[in-house]
């Protein structure tokens, strides 16, 4: 197992090397495998970015991420400035269909709300969202509308976890009431929990996955 110091500083050279990414106001900790990022950063882009790059460090069980937003002057921007081009961007992105989403904006933070039938489209407009400039976070409720029974879910995700490569699904009980799917058990990696959940999201029909996965 490897130590969580030598855990500490791959989490530190990951950091250092992602280009997207100024990570010299992020401070790093690690216990038991669990890492916590505190300190600031200069856009909400960056402090998704440094929660993705730790998750693909091998050996990392969680991570709690406590990093602030602290925008430069020159890229901060009134609420209803933020407001328009946030309606705007999701206008042009092709996978959020036309009037489902609506937009509050309050000091920076965007909420997103509205109804979907896709998880994909829920994340695109969250996507679409985190570049701009004066965002310092985005809360994303936006609801995935059910259309399919419990077999129906039962069945594909069933097949879904046998196709995927990546997932090693011995380990993982599934549950499913309606539209919401339950994955509990035990995997190898943060990234294999986090595919079972990308694998369960990718059936059409689910509303909501609830991950009680422990990496062990």
């Amino acid at each position: 197992m490897t130590s969580d110091a030598a855990l500490r500083s791959d989490i530190e050279e990951e950091l250092e090397f992602e280009p997207s990414l100024d990570a010299t106001g992020i401070g790093v900790a690690v216990k038991d495998g669990v890492a916590t990022l505190t300190g600031h950063v200069a856009s909400y882009a960056q402090k998704v970015a440094a929660e993705q790059v730790v998750s693909r460090v091998k050996g990392i069980r969680a991570v709690a991420e406590e990093i602030k937003v602290r925008l430069p002057l020159h890229v901060k921007h009134d609420d209803d400035e933020i407001a328009q081009r946030a309606a705007n961007v999701l206008a042009w992105t092709l996978h959020v269909p036309a009037d489902t989403v609506h937009v509050k904006v309050e000091q920076g933070w965007v909420t997103l709300t509205g109804d979907v039938d896709w998880r994909y489209q829920k994340q695109s407009a969250e996507l679409a969202i985190r570049r701009l400039g004066g965002v310092i976070g985005v809360s994303n409720p936006i609801k995935i509308r059910p259309h399919a029974t419990s077999r129906d879910v039962q069945g594909h995700i069933s097949e879904a976890f046998r196709r995927n490569a990546d997932l090693e699904s011995a380990g993982i009980t599934v549950s499913v009431e309606g539209g919401r799917i339950t994955l509990s058990g035990r995997v190898k990696t943060l990234q294999e929990r986090r595919t079972a959940e990308d694998a369960a999201w990718g059936i059409s029909s689910v509303t909501e996955v609830i991950d009680n996965l422990v990496v062990a």
